[in-house]
């Protein structure tokens, strides 16, 4: 399985702290956030992995390379001086990419069998699959996600403000590459809007409903939980 990380957003909302760094390239026990991200799939032996940058994303090239160092394969897909977003940043790694692939996102931490949610998105036959989390222990990231009775996706609100929506979004879904089709080239959209939204009106979205909780990097306290979760486990 290949797979694809998101790491090319600003940050924004972390203010002075990714000014002069990537939010992935924020430190924990001494080791970048996406450090872990990328062990973590070469414990899984998911060893090709593309990586799309955008602000500061020389940082990543200089600390990853090739990923020699950490046994697995590393290609970047740059989106260059405009930001694309995750949609448009997705869209322009597409000559990169397998017939079907993983995403996850560059600020989130799951730390779930990625083959079983494999199995699951061949098993369902549909265009994508989302992994999703009830948020019995709270990740600090809204509900955002309402499904039916067959685990399909009907609706994804980051406003979180429905009661409908009973989980949220975990980082993590698998895609076959043709609902890059969705997105025009060189067009700046999320994943929410480009890509999301019309598999939802096809009934393509499925669900992989996980028990784990994942971790969030957004805001000083979610760092500080994924801070303790280093501290505690051998990552």
């Amino acid at each position: 399985m290949q797979a694809v990380i998101l790491a090319g957003g600003l940050g924004t909302r972390l203010g002075d702290l990714t000014r002069a760094t990537p939010k992935v390239m924020l430190n924990f026990n001494r080791k970048p956030f996406l450090y872990y991200i990328t062990r973590l799939l070469q414990k899984q032996d998911i060893k090709d992995i593309v990586i799309c940058i955008g602000h500061l994303g020389e940082q990543v090239k200089a600390y990853f390379g090739s990923g020699d160092k950490l046994g697995v394969h590393i290609r970047y897909s740059e989106e260059g001086e405009k930001l694309l977003g995750t949609g448009g940043a997705l869209k322009q790694a597409g000559n990169m990419l397998d017939s079907g692939f993983l995403v996850l996102n560059g600020d989130t931490y799951l730390p779930i069998d990625y083959h079983e949610v494999e199995k699951e998105y061949l098993r369902t036959g549909r265009k994508a699959l989302m992994v999703v989390y009830n948020n019995e222990i709270d990740t600090g990231v809204e509900n955002n996600i309402a499904l039916d009775s067959r685990k399909m996706v009907v609706r994804y609100d980051r406003e979180g403000i429905s009661s409908a929506l009973n989980y949220v979004e975990a980082g993590a879904v698998i895609l076959r590459r043709e609902v890059l089709d969705y997105i025009a080239e060189g067009v700046a959209i999320s994943l929410e809007d480009g890509i999301y939204r019309p598999l939802i009106e096809r009934q393509e979205l499925a669900a992989y409903v996980t028990e784990q909780r994942f971790y969030d990097i957004g805001t000083p306290e979610q760092q500080s939980a994924f801070e303790e979760l280093v501290k505690k486990v051998a990552l």
